[in-house]
């Protein structure tokens, strides 16, 4: 699975030409979740991702390459999956893909109705590439 996630997150950057950006992915369950959503956001609940940005605010730019972290809830991506009927590890991916694009500027929460369609719309191009480029099979 870490394998996985790194080639994931790794092709992610070179779909949005950040080949040699830097980031970390911390994988936890709800309980750390919400303890960082809480924590770090004032939000007292888990939720399936967050990613906390190193290019915005006041070390914006000290190190250009390191883009910042995305937490995901592997308890919450289990949930969801098995409610849409997907598989465990797409969920994963797709959650990663959500955070990257956000530490790279996309905003679908505070920004217009037109900047969260051109999030949705980068998310799901990347996705269908990566579907395309990792099929799921028993050797990853």
């Amino acid at each position: 699975m870490k394998r996985s996630l790194r080639k994931i997150a790794q092709q992610t950057l070179n779909i949005c030409a950040k080949p040699d950006a830097e980031l970390s992915i911390l994988i936890v369950d709800n309980a750390g979740i919400q303890q960082i959503n809480r924590d770090f956001l004032q939000r007292d609940r888990p939720t399936n991702v967050i990613s906390f940005a190193m290019q915005e605010g006041l070390g914006a730019g000290v190190q250009p390459q390191l883009l910042g972290d995305v937490v995901i809830s592997a308890e919450r991506a289990a949930g969801d999956a098995a409610a849409a009927g997907i598989p465990f590890e797409h969920e994963l991916w797709f959650l990663l893909v959500h955070g990257i694009l956000h530490l790279l500027g996309y905003d679908h929460e505070r920004g217009s109705v037109q900047q969260a369609q051109e999030m949705e719309q980068r998310e799901r191009e990347i996705f269908a590439q990566l579907i395309e480029q990792f099929p799921l099979t028993g050797d990853r």
